[in-house]
C-alpha cells in the first residue's frame, strides 16, 4: 500500500533518513521502534508529506505522491501531542475538521467519540483539558474518516487504563477491516496483541522489518519487550541460537 525507495533527509550535516526503502502493506499493524533520535519522527512526518525528502520516492498504491496532498485524506494520524486553538471547544474542533472533509462525502466514525466519553464534553475549552483528555480528542480524530492508514504516534501516552484498552481493541479491529497501521511507541507492552511487524529504526537507518512471529521463533520469546531485549543485547548472536 505505501513502498518508500532510498528516501534521504538531511537536516544540515545531521543524517535523519539514511536510504529508506520499506513496504507497508494493508492488513498489517505494523511496530516502529528505536531509540530517540532514531528518524521515526522524520520518517512519519515524511509519510504525511510534511517533510520533503533530498532524495528517494514514496508510493501510494503504485502511485508517488511527492508533491501530491489528496492521498494524505486517506490517512488518520493521531500525534503524540495534539496542539489545538485554546480557545477552541471540543466540540467546535470536531465540526472544524468534519467541515473540511465534507467534499470527500465520507460518514464520520463516532465509535470512538462515543465510547471514550469524548461526546459528554464537546462544551470543554481546549485549555482546560488534561493531557489524556488531548489525546481521547486525538484518537476520536484519527479514526474518523474510516482512513485506509493510520499512523498513530505513542497512542496511548496519558490515556487512562480503561480509555487504553478501548483505544487497542478499536486498532485491532481496524486491523481486521484491512487497514495498515503504523504505530510508535516506548511502551512496548502495549504492543502485545496487536503488532503483525516490527520495523526497527537506529541512526537514520531501518536495521531491520521482520514479521512478529519470525522475531519471536528467533529469540524464543514471547512478549515484544523481551523479543528486543534479545535483539538488543550487545552479546546476542543469531547464529548459535
Amino acid at each position: 500500500m505505501i513502498t518508500t525507495r532510498n528516501i534521504c533527509k538531511n537536516f544540515g550535516k545531521l543524517a535523519a533518513l539514511s536510504n529508506i526503502s520499506v513496504s507497508l502493506n494493508a492488513g498489517e499493524t505494523i511496530a516502529m521502534i528505536g531509540p530517540n533520535g532514531s528518524g521515526k519522527t522524520t520518517l512519519i512526518k515524511t509519510l504525511l508529506g510534511l517533510v520533503i525528502p533530498d532524495k528517494g520516492d514514496i508510493l501510494y498504491k503504485g502511485q508517488s505522491v511527492l508533491g501530491q496532498w489528496k492521498y494524505r485524506n486517506s490517512i488518520g494520524y493521531m500525534p503524540q501531542i495534539g496542539r489545538y486553538p485554546d480557545n477552541m471547544r471540543i466540540g467546535q474542533i470536531i465540526d472544524m475538521i468534519t467541515d473540511l472533509r465534507k467534499d470527500d462525502n465520507v460518514q464520520v466514525d463516532m465509535e470512538l467519540i462515543n465510547s471514550l466519553g469524548v461526546n459528554r464534553m464537546l462544551d470543554k475549552a481546549m485549555r482546560t483539558l488534561s493531557g489524556g483528555t488531548r489525546q481521547k480528542v486525538s484518537a476520536c480524530l484519527a479514526f474518523m474518516f474510516h482512513p485506509e492508514v493510520l499512523i498513530l504516534d505513542e497512542p496511548t501516552a496519558g490515556l487512562d487504563p480503561l480509555s487504553g484498552e478501548i483505544l487497542k481493541d478499536k486498532i485491532s479491529r481496524e486491523k481486521d477491516r484491512g487497514k495498515l497501521i503504523m504505530i510508535t511507541s516506548h511502551v512496548l507492552s502495549d504492543l502485545d496483541d496487536l503488532v503483525s511487524e516490527v520495523i526497527f529504526m537506529e541512526e537514520g537507518h531501518v536495521r531491520f522489518h521482520k514479521k512478529v512471529s519470525d522475531l519471536q521463533a528467533e529469540t524464543g520469546e514471547v512478549k515484544l519487550n523481551k523479543v528486543m531485549a534479545v535483539l538488543m543485547d550487545p552479546y546476542y548472536d543469531p547464529v548459535m541460537q
